[in-house]
């Protein structure tokens, strides 16, 4: 197999708003480009022979937890360290082979037609980028457009449920229907069998996997660390020694609480840890203080500036600069050349580090937010929203979610939010409520104006919220004074949006530009059965949307 030219296109923010070629927007090198298109080509193979293995009756499930691991770390900003993914790719071929080979025995039809299953993976870096031509996403010329639109809003949204997937399971929540699904979808797009409507409806398939996955984490971090519930949480500092936490993993920031207790170190989250604040189990702890900056247009310059130790957990990071580097450690996936990494949860590393750095020389000034407004705090005073609404002081809600991204263009939602008249409330989750969360919106009648229901994986919650006040008003969810102001990013976002499209949300407004793997005829259909929508300036929508 020949070497080829990068090509990526799974994020919001790729060149052109056509696909990365020369370079990830992202600081993907095409070094590593090429390695994670090799491993999902691997993948594929291993799910090809896994699905076999399952038609014999063999369930396997250290090839389930890898896959979807390894199918996590080919995520945007996740993992850019080559030598990780030579690693991986070995795993991924001889976990491969090994089901093969239980399968024959056990009389199972192993299917070797597709070169992935039989694949013969290099052992170097420069060998498995030579092999790269055949694993990109646009290798197969002959492939019918629409066709394969489809295939890749399938692969990004299984990409999508494998982080989910990955953090429910480490907190002890598994459902083999979800692990069963992203290998058939993985072995469907090597197959290529289906028709038009049949990926469609795989496509959507992936957005109710989505939903159980999501489900899933939601039990495991209720389950270990409570129910959030309405919290302040200081933007501003504490003279001390300080840890800044970054990510999604609560598990490892509740290790890491641990661990500092009674040091001197107060610990500070940024971007999707805020809402870990709003959590019993995380906010007993008096060392847990505060949130320091926001996510992505400020990333690397919050970083840089913060003066205590920086531990960045799954996932995203933007390239860290080597003027701090030597301050960053990454955990769970994270990985980038030249950074240290913490593979057990154990975080002595970054502990030294903090105490032999300054921290912070005094107190500083600033505002508070609320956090902590999940499913069941906004369900505890669901009386009073019904009442809100029934007496016409709550007009509308929006529910205004999703990513954040350094490409301009996302002012968008902090102009919405500002503009949205004073009878409306706001519901926020994910990354992009960092454009506009430490707005003072006031309240209606005791109810917040900007409700924090927390992160991406979150959704669930807004969903079930969405669900419970369509019960109550005894109506569809479509016919709710509701309407969807999604951002999106990577591949999470696109696993949320196919729940809410399986979920049949109709009229959602999606930012900042529409993804560059979806051809016309299938934003077509996207329009035609959903009303799916792109933003057009906050005013025009706000008029669209109130009458």
């Amino acid at each position: 197999m020949e070497n080829s030219a990068m090509f990526c296109y799974q994020c919001e923010q790729t060149a052109k708003g056509e696909g990365c070629n020369k370079s990830g927007v992202c600081g993907k090198d095409p070094e590593v480009a090429a390695l994670q298109d090799v491993l999902v080509y691997a993948l594929k193979g291993l799910s090809a022979a896994a699905v076999d293995a399952r038609k014999a009756g063999i369930v396997d499930h250290a090839v389930d937890v890898f896959t979807v691991k390894a199918l996590f770390s080919t995520l945007t900003n996740v993992d850019f360290d080559a030598a990780r993914f030579v690693e991986l790719i070995g795993q991924c071929t001889s976990l491969r082979d090994a089901i093969k080979d239980k399968a024959k025995k056990a009389g199972a039809n192993v299917d070797e037609k597709y070169a992935a299953v039989t694949f013969k993976a290099e052992t170097t870096v420069l060998g498995l980028v030579g092999q790269a031509k055949v694993a990109s996403l646009k290798a197969d010329t002959t492939i019918n457009p629409d066709i394969q639109s489809l295939q890749h809003i399938l692969l990004f949204g299984i990409k999508g449920v494998a982080a989910y997937a990955d953090h429910a399971q480490i907190l002890g929540q598994e459902d083999d229907k979800i692990y069963a699904f992203v290998q058939e979808a993985l072995a469907a797009i090597l197959r290529e069998e289906l028709d038009l409507n049949g990926w469609i409806g795989l496509v959507l398939k992936c957005g109710e996997i989505n939903l159980r996955t999501m489900e899933l984490l939601d039990a495991g971090n209720t389950g270990a660390f409570g129910h959030p519930v309405p919290t302040s949480v200081p933007l501003y500092a504490k003279k001390g020694k300080a840890i800044l936490i970054s990510g999604h993993d609560l598990k490892d920031l509740s290790a890491l609480l641990k661990q500092t207790e009674g040091k001197g170190i107060n610990i500070y989250t940024h971007g999707e840890m805020l809402p870990a604040h709003g959590y019993p189990e995380l906010k007993k702890y008096s060392h847990f203080y505060g949130h320091y900056g926001t996510a992505w247009q400020n990333q690397a310059k919050e970083f840089a500036e913060f003066p205590g130790a920086i531990l960045m957990t799954t996932n995203c990071i933007q390239r860290p600069r080597d003027a701090y580097a030597a301050n960053i450690f990454t955990c769970g996936l994270v990985g980038w050349p030249g950074v240290a990494h913490i593979a057990d949860t154990n975080f002595e590393p970054v502990i030294k580090k903090a105490l032999e750095l300054p921290g912070f020389a005094s107190d500083t000034e600033g505002k508070s937010v609320m956090v902590g407004f999940a499913r069941n705090a906004v369900l505890g005073v669901a009386d009073k929203i019904i009442e809100a609404v029934k007496g016409k002081a709550i007009r509308h809600f929006f529910l205004v979610a999703g990513c954040d991204g350094a490409k301009p263009g996302r002012n968008y939602y902090t102009e919405f939010v500002e503009k949205a008249p004073k009878d409306t409330v706001v519901l926020t989750l994910a990354c992009g409520k960092f454009r506009f969360f430490d707005q003072e919106l006031g309240d209606i009648g005791g109810i917040p104006r900007l409700l924090d229901i927390g992160q991406c994986n979150d959704a669930y919650s807004a969903i079930q919220i969405a669900i419970a006040l369509s019960k109550a008003f005894n109506c569809g969810v479509n016919d709710l004074p509701l309407s969807m102001i999604l951002s999106w990013y990577e591949q999470k976002a696109v696993a949320i949006l196919l729940t809410l499209l399986y979920l049949g949300i109709k009229d959602i407004r999606l930012g900042p530009s529409l993804p560059a793997f979806i051809t016309p005829n299938v934003l077509n259909v996207l329009v035609e059965n959903f009303a799916i929508k792109p933003i057009t300036t906050p005013d025009e929508d706000l008029k669209t949307i109130l009458g």
